[in-house]
């Protein structure tokens, strides 16, 4: 969401003048008006203690499991309501307070994955990494030291009771789970740990405020050895004219002793490295020539629209709803609406492809067009009749002519 620069300052003056958890609550109420309006009832300091304490709030999150696109699943700690609308507010307040690293693109506002490609486009080489348990891997004490530096300045150094603010804060956000962390031989073992969970809505933004160090450091070998760097959460790649990728490189020496020593760990099984003279993508896009969608994208987007022009909106919507649970069914509850998700995939073509694309505005004048058409059929303001005459005698493109008139 966009907030007004005026909000942002308030926010940040109130953050820095913190003294209390009666202070903290006050702040966390301007952000919910900001978030659900002047109507929404204001969050109580009962509310506040009872979900910072996990001995009592017993039941914080729900936990699940998802299937990943790659195979295997990902495990979700979704907050309850109560604690999921405070985090949504305190989230919004550590986004006014904290401005990420240039090279963080993931979950900073005002950018997008296309953000994240642009830098890697046209180069001959992209070699993408990923962090393992990015989430889980970020300990309470982590997250409570990183609260303590600038900007947030949560720590008795500053002013009696900050210290306090940030054990507060932290335990808003992490909660107690089992993870996976290597012992003194390197061998991975599990073991419960208070923790940073995936599902969380504070979650992404921590991620970027612990992970400063990270772009610093990463950016300056990158900048040393010629290429360029992004990170979009766990998902790090790098692009260069030459190939520095090659197993035990220098470059690969210093980039994993980093890693390490920023207590990550990197994921084999999701490194790869992608040439000009193939397909290289980021974050789901190709950026061999610039950012843009797979050629299947726009070609999903196109069978959607032929469904429902040819066979009606009905039988358009049977095909989808088979098609999303076939696909989609065993990794989320419930079948969004039709005409909602094509909507989303038009939008999403607009950001990557941009407004004045051609290829969008044709497929978005075809939607715009059919929801005319079921609208006016709704409202028994089409004749359907009259078009069909018309298209029989004067032939198609008359027709459309005509029905273009009759739904304005």
């Amino acid at each position: 969401m966009q907030i007004d620069i005026e909000h942002i300052d308030e926010i940040r003056e109130r953050f820095a003048k913190m003294q209390s958890r009666n202070d903290l609550l006050e702040l966390l109420n301007i952000a919910k008006q900001l978030i659900y309006g002047d109507e929404t009832h204001p969050i109580r300091l009962k509310a506040l203690t009872y979900y910072c304490n996990p001995d009592i709030a017993k039941n914080r999150y729900r936990e699940f499991v998802i299937s990943k696109k790659s195979g295997g699943q990902r495990k979700i700690h979704a907050p309850v309501q109560g604690l999921k609308t405070i985090q949504k507010c305190l989230n919004l307040v550590l986004q006014c307070v904290f401005e990420p690293h240039t090279a963080a693109t993931g979950f900073v506002p005002g950018k997008s994955i296309v953000d994240n490609a642009m830098v890697h486009k046209g180069m001959h080489y992209v070699y993408n990494i990923d962090l393992k348990d990015f989430f889980p891997s970020i300990g309470f004490k982590r997250v409570k030291v990183c609260l303590g530096l600038p900007p947030f300045d949560l720590n008795d150094e500053i002013q009696d009771g900050r210290g306090l603010l940030a054990f507060f804060i932290t335990h808003l956000c992490c909660t107690s789970m089992e993870v996976q962390r290597k012992d003194e031989s390197g061998s991975w073992i599990k073991e419960v740990r208070f923790v940073l969970p995936q599902g969380a809505p504070t979650s992404p933004t921590i991620t970027n405020v612990v992970s400063q160090r990270l772009d610093r450091k990463l950016t300056g070998v990158a900048k040393r050895f010629g290429a360029n760097y992004s990170r979009y959460a766990d998902d790090i790649t790098f692009s260069s004219y030459h190939n520095i990728y090659q197993p035990g490189s220098e470059f690969i020496v210093e980039l994993n002793r980093i890693i390490a020593g920023q207590r990550f760990d990197i994921n084999p099984l999701k490194t790869r490295l992608q040439k000009s003279c193939y397909r290289q993508e980021v974050t789901g896009l190709v950026v061999n020539e610039k950012p843009n969608v797979h050629r299947r994208y726009v070609k999903k987007i196109r069978t959607m629209l032929h469904n429902w022009e040819k066979l009606g909106f009905a039988e358009a919507n049977k095909i989808f709803i088979s098609e999303y649970s076939g696909d989609k069914g065993h990794v989320k509850d419930g079948i969004p609406a039709f005409i909602n998700v094509l909507s989303g995939k038009l939008e999403f073509l607009k950001m990557v492809k941009g407004a004045d694309n051609s290829t969008y505005l044709s497929l978005l004048r075809r939607f715009n067009n059919l929801k005319q058409y079921e609208n006016a059929k709704k409202t028994g303001n089409l004749d359907l009749d009259r078009i069909l005459d018309v298209i029989n005698v004067q032939g198609l493109d008359k027709g459309l002519e005509l029905f273009s008139h009759l739904i304005k």
